[in-house]
């Protein structure tokens, strides 16, 4: 671990992969979930340059590794100055956590916030959830425009 304990340096000026880290599955014995809540993440669009805003939930059965933490955070934020559609976003985050950790089931709900009146909601599913494992609803709150 680089980044644990460490004093934090936030990077601006790409997303890169390799800020994520992982730590041992203490508990590789069990199926468990394990649910991050982003309710603030920002990125741009490639376009316009203006920014866009979501509620990112991620949820994972950890294999061998989980996440680690402040390496998800730190990752997270340095979408703040890239450009790219909430598509594109989404997508990306799941799939680098996937290359991190490669867990057993992975969901990423990217709730993206109105611009243009147009709320984007954008799912990535990988991996094939154990039965009998009770899973929570992703309770990112509706507002008008959210079916």
């Amino acid at each position: 671990m680089n980044l644990l304990g460490k004093k934090t340096t936030y990077q601006f000026d790409k997303v890169d992969k390799k800020i994520l880290e992982k730590v041992k599955n203490p508990h590789q014995d069990v199926n468990y979930v394990v649910s991050f809540s982003c309710p603030e993440f920002t990125s741009i669009c490639p376009i316009t340059s203006q920014p866009d805003f979501a509620h990112l939930v991620i949820d994972y059965i950890p294999d061998e590794s989980i996440l680690e933490s402040k390496s998800l955070k730190l990752y997270l934020f340095s979408y703040r100055n890239h450009g790219a559609f909430h598509e594109d976003c989404t997508v990306q985050i799941a799939k680098d956590i996937i290359d991190c950790i490669k867990p057993k089931w992975l969901r990423i709900g990217g709730y993206w916030y109105p611009r243009g009146g147009i709320p984007i909601d954008v799912f990535f599913e990988s991996g094939k959830k154990p039965d009998g494992l009770s899973v929570k609803d992703q309770q990112v709150p509706s507002y008008k425009g959210r079916g």
